[in-house]
Protein backbone atom coordinates (compact mmCIF):
# COMPACT_ATOMS: atom_id res chain seq x y z
CA UNK A 1 0.00 0.00 0.00
CA UNK A 2 3.05 2.10 1.05
CA UNK A 3 4.80 1.54 -2.14
CA UNK A 4 1.47 2.80 -4.21
CA UNK A 5 1.79 5.96 -2.70
CA UNK A 6 5.05 6.62 -2.62
CA UNK A 7 6.02 9.11 -5.83
CA UNK A 8 8.06 5.83 -6.78
CA UNK A 9 5.24 3.64 -6.72
CA UNK A 10 3.25 6.01 -8.68
CA UNK A 11 5.81 6.62 -11.68
CA UNK A 12 6.28 2.72 -11.78
CA UNK A 13 2.68 2.31 -11.59
CA UNK A 14 2.37 4.61 -14.54
CA UNK A 15 5.11 2.89 -16.71
CA UNK A 16 3.33 -0.54 -15.95
CA UNK A 17 -0.29 1.30 -17.27
CA UNK A 18 1.36 2.58 -20.09
CA UNK A 19 3.28 -0.64 -21.29
CA UNK A 20 -0.25 -2.60 -20.68
CA UNK A 21 -1.20 -1.80 -24.64
CA UNK A 22 0.46 -1.79 -27.53
CA UNK A 23 3.98 -2.10 -26.70
CA UNK A 24 3.38 -5.15 -24.60
CA UNK A 25 1.26 -6.94 -27.10
CA UNK A 26 3.97 -6.40 -29.83
CA UNK A 27 6.56 -7.49 -27.80
CA UNK A 28 4.24 -10.44 -26.81
CA UNK A 29 3.72 -11.66 -30.38
CA UNK A 30 6.96 -11.55 -31.25
CA UNK A 31 7.82 -13.97 -28.24
CA UNK A 32 4.85 -15.96 -28.75
CA UNK A 33 6.64 -16.60 -32.08
CA UNK A 34 9.98 -17.05 -30.59
CA UNK A 35 7.98 -19.73 -28.08
CA UNK A 36 6.94 -22.06 -30.90
CA UNK A 37 10.71 -21.79 -32.98
CA UNK A 38 12.18 -23.15 -29.27
CA UNK A 39 10.12 -25.95 -29.23
CA UNK A 40 10.66 -26.72 -33.04
CA UNK A 41 14.54 -26.63 -32.51
CA UNK A 42 13.96 -29.00 -29.58
CA UNK A 43 14.30 -26.59 -26.52
CA UNK A 44 12.72 -27.28 -23.38
CA UNK A 45 10.19 -25.05 -22.39
CA UNK A 46 12.48 -23.82 -19.13
CA UNK A 47 15.22 -23.16 -21.32
CA UNK A 48 12.83 -21.35 -24.08
CA UNK A 49 12.16 -19.27 -20.56
CA UNK A 50 15.88 -18.67 -19.51
CA UNK A 51 16.40 -17.31 -23.04
CA UNK A 52 13.83 -15.01 -22.84
CA UNK A 53 14.14 -13.60 -19.26
CA UNK A 54 18.09 -13.89 -19.28
CA UNK A 55 18.96 -12.57 -23.28
CA UNK A 56 15.96 -10.67 -23.59
CA UNK A 57 16.62 -9.55 -27.08
CA UNK A 58 14.82 -11.00 -29.50
CA UNK A 59 17.76 -11.53 -32.33
CA UNK A 60 20.03 -12.53 -29.91
CA UNK A 61 17.57 -15.73 -28.73
CA UNK A 62 16.48 -16.47 -32.34
CA UNK A 63 20.80 -16.66 -33.18
CA UNK A 64 21.60 -18.96 -30.02
CA UNK A 65 18.65 -21.17 -31.79
CA UNK A 66 20.06 -21.22 -34.63
CA UNK A 67 23.80 -21.66 -33.13
CA UNK A 68 22.72 -24.77 -31.01
CA UNK A 69 21.11 -26.33 -33.49
CA UNK A 70 23.48 -26.23 -35.61
CA UNK A 71 25.89 -27.77 -33.28
CA UNK A 72 28.17 -24.70 -32.65
CA UNK A 73 30.28 -24.69 -29.99
CA UNK A 74 29.36 -22.92 -26.85
CA UNK A 75 31.57 -20.18 -27.00
CA UNK A 76 31.13 -19.35 -30.30
CA UNK A 77 27.38 -19.14 -29.62
CA UNK A 78 28.21 -16.71 -26.59
CA UNK A 79 30.00 -14.38 -28.69
CA UNK A 80 27.75 -14.35 -31.21
CA UNK A 81 24.61 -13.62 -28.97
CA UNK A 82 26.89 -10.94 -27.29
CA UNK A 83 27.61 -9.19 -30.72
CA UNK A 84 23.79 -9.23 -31.74
CA UNK A 85 23.68 -7.30 -27.96
CA UNK A 86 26.16 -4.59 -29.17
CA UNK A 87 23.34 -2.26 -30.19
CA UNK A 88 22.69 -2.19 -26.48
CA UNK A 89 25.75 -0.29 -25.64
CA UNK A 90 24.90 3.15 -27.10
CA UNK A 91 21.50 2.58 -26.31
CA UNK A 92 22.61 2.31 -22.69
CA UNK A 93 25.17 5.46 -23.08
CA UNK A 94 22.26 7.59 -24.71
CA UNK A 95 19.27 6.72 -22.22
CA UNK A 96 21.56 6.15 -18.65
CA UNK A 97 21.80 10.24 -18.14
CA UNK A 98 18.01 10.79 -19.27
CA UNK A 99 16.78 8.65 -16.76
CA UNK A 100 19.67 8.00 -13.73
CA UNK A 101 19.15 10.16 -10.42
CA UNK A 102 21.93 10.46 -7.49
CA UNK A 103 19.87 8.25 -5.28
CA UNK A 104 19.53 5.36 -7.38
CA UNK A 105 22.02 2.90 -5.93
CA UNK A 106 24.66 0.79 -8.69
CA UNK A 107 22.70 -2.58 -8.61
CA UNK A 108 19.64 -0.86 -9.22
CA UNK A 109 21.21 1.37 -12.02
CA UNK A 110 22.78 -2.36 -13.40
CA UNK A 111 19.11 -4.05 -13.31
CA UNK A 112 17.61 -1.06 -15.12
CA UNK A 113 20.38 -1.64 -17.71
CA UNK A 114 19.48 -5.46 -18.13
CA UNK A 115 15.33 -4.16 -18.98
CA UNK A 116 16.87 -1.72 -21.98
CA UNK A 117 15.27 -3.43 -24.80
CA UNK A 118 14.64 -1.48 -28.15
CA UNK A 119 10.72 -0.45 -27.35
CA UNK A 120 11.65 0.37 -23.51
CA UNK A 121 14.34 2.60 -25.14
CA UNK A 122 12.87 4.36 -28.10
CA UNK A 123 9.56 4.59 -25.81
CA UNK A 124 11.47 6.15 -22.65
CA UNK A 125 13.15 8.12 -24.74
CA UNK A 126 10.34 9.71 -26.17
CA UNK A 127 8.19 10.07 -22.34
CA UNK A 128 10.78 10.76 -19.80
CA UNK A 129 12.27 13.86 -21.03
CA UNK A 130 9.08 15.46 -19.87
CA UNK A 131 9.14 13.89 -15.98
CA UNK A 132 10.71 15.45 -12.96
CA UNK A 133 14.49 13.77 -13.19
CA UNK A 134 13.65 11.62 -9.93
CA UNK A 135 10.13 9.87 -11.20
CA UNK A 136 11.95 8.82 -14.85
CA UNK A 137 14.00 5.37 -13.44
CA UNK A 138 10.86 4.33 -11.65
CA UNK A 139 8.85 5.08 -14.24
CA UNK A 140 11.41 2.89 -16.46
CA UNK A 141 11.25 0.17 -14.45
CA UNK A 142 7.63 -0.12 -14.32
CA UNK A 143 7.19 0.03 -18.18
CA UNK A 144 10.09 -2.28 -18.77
CA UNK A 145 9.35 -4.77 -16.13
CA UNK A 146 5.79 -4.88 -17.31
CA UNK A 147 7.36 -5.72 -21.20
CA UNK A 148 10.18 -8.36 -19.81
CA UNK A 149 7.11 -10.62 -17.30
CA UNK A 150 4.76 -10.19 -20.71
CA UNK A 151 7.39 -11.77 -22.98
CA UNK A 152 8.10 -14.46 -20.45
CA UNK A 153 4.53 -15.29 -20.53
CA UNK A 154 4.38 -15.03 -24.11
CA UNK A 155 6.94 -17.53 -24.56
CA UNK A 156 5.38 -20.11 -22.72
CA UNK A 157 2.28 -19.57 -25.13
CA UNK A 158 4.20 -19.36 -28.01
CA UNK A 159 5.98 -22.71 -26.96
CA UNK A 160 2.77 -24.50 -25.83
CA UNK A 161 0.42 -23.41 -28.38
CA UNK A 162 3.53 -24.05 -31.50
CA UNK A 163 1.34 -26.28 -33.31
CA UNK A 164 -1.59 -23.70 -33.65
CA UNK A 165 0.91 -21.34 -35.86
CA UNK A 166 1.43 -22.32 -39.27
CA UNK A 167 5.58 -20.81 -39.68
CA UNK A 168 4.79 -18.01 -42.22
CA UNK A 169 2.98 -16.56 -39.06
CA UNK A 170 5.22 -17.47 -36.52
CA UNK A 171 7.78 -15.09 -38.72
CA UNK A 172 5.23 -12.69 -38.66
CA UNK A 173 5.33 -12.36 -35.28
CA UNK A 174 8.68 -12.56 -34.83
CA UNK A 175 9.23 -9.22 -37.42
CA UNK A 176 6.28 -7.36 -35.24
CA UNK A 177 9.03 -6.13 -32.97
CA UNK A 178 11.29 -4.46 -35.32
CA UNK A 179 8.50 -2.96 -37.54
CA UNK A 180 7.06 -0.82 -34.36
CA UNK A 181 10.28 0.00 -33.11
CA UNK A 182 10.60 1.89 -36.88
CA UNK A 183 7.10 3.50 -35.94
CA UNK A 184 8.10 4.70 -32.76
CA UNK A 185 11.22 5.74 -34.24
CA UNK A 186 9.96 7.74 -37.24
CA UNK A 187 7.15 9.60 -35.15
CA UNK A 188 10.03 10.57 -33.22
CA UNK A 189 12.39 12.02 -34.99
CA UNK A 190 13.12 15.80 -33.91
CA UNK A 191 16.15 16.48 -35.24
CA UNK A 192 18.11 16.59 -38.40
CA UNK A 193 20.60 13.98 -36.97
CA UNK A 194 17.90 11.78 -35.78
CA UNK A 195 16.26 12.15 -39.64
CA UNK A 196 19.81 11.30 -41.02
CA UNK A 197 20.39 8.49 -38.94
CA UNK A 198 17.26 6.72 -39.96
CA UNK A 199 17.82 7.94 -43.82
CA UNK A 200 21.34 6.50 -43.61
CA UNK A 201 20.67 3.22 -41.84
CA UNK A 202 17.61 2.23 -44.30
CA UNK A 203 19.78 2.92 -47.16
CA UNK A 204 22.70 1.22 -45.18
CA UNK A 205 20.74 -1.91 -44.69
CA UNK A 206 19.77 -3.70 -47.79
CA UNK A 207 22.98 -2.72 -49.45
CA UNK A 208 25.25 -4.68 -46.93
CA UNK A 209 22.82 -7.40 -46.87
CA UNK A 210 23.52 -7.41 -50.91
CA UNK A 211 27.37 -7.54 -49.72
CA UNK A 212 27.23 -9.79 -46.64
CA UNK A 213 23.86 -11.48 -44.58
CA UNK A 214 25.68 -12.72 -42.25
CA UNK A 215 27.26 -9.41 -41.52
CA UNK A 216 25.35 -6.71 -42.75
CA UNK A 217 23.21 -5.31 -39.71
CA UNK A 218 26.33 -4.91 -37.60
CA UNK A 219 28.20 -2.83 -40.78
CA UNK A 220 25.03 -1.22 -41.43
CA UNK A 221 24.68 0.55 -38.06
CA UNK A 222 28.33 0.93 -37.89
CA UNK A 223 28.50 2.83 -41.55
CA UNK A 224 25.43 4.17 -41.45
CA UNK A 225 25.68 5.88 -38.19
CA UNK A 226 28.98 6.99 -38.96
CA UNK A 227 27.97 8.88 -42.03
CA UNK A 228 24.81 10.05 -40.72
CA UNK A 229 27.72 11.50 -38.02
CA UNK A 230 29.65 13.41 -40.04
CA UNK A 231 26.87 15.22 -42.74
CA UNK A 232 25.12 16.50 -39.23
CA UNK A 233 28.40 17.64 -38.12
CA UNK A 234 29.21 19.58 -41.87
CA UNK A 235 25.51 20.38 -41.78
CA UNK A 236 26.07 22.29 -38.59
CA UNK A 237 29.31 23.93 -39.65
CA UNK A 238 27.44 24.90 -42.66
CA UNK A 239 25.23 27.53 -40.59
CA UNK A 240 28.18 28.81 -38.72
Amino acid sequence: MFLTHSPDGTACLAGVRDAAGVPAAVLAAGMIGFGAFALEYGFNVWLALLCTAGIWALPGQIVLLEMVSNGAPGYLSVIAVMLTGARFLPMTMSLMPVIRHPRHSQPVVYLTAHLISMTSWAWAMQRCAGMPQERRLPYFMGFAAACWAVSIAATAVGYFLAGWFPAPLRLGFVFLTPVYFLVILIGDVRTVLAAWALTCGAVAGPLFHLLSPQWSVLLAGLVGGTLAFYIQRLHGQSHH
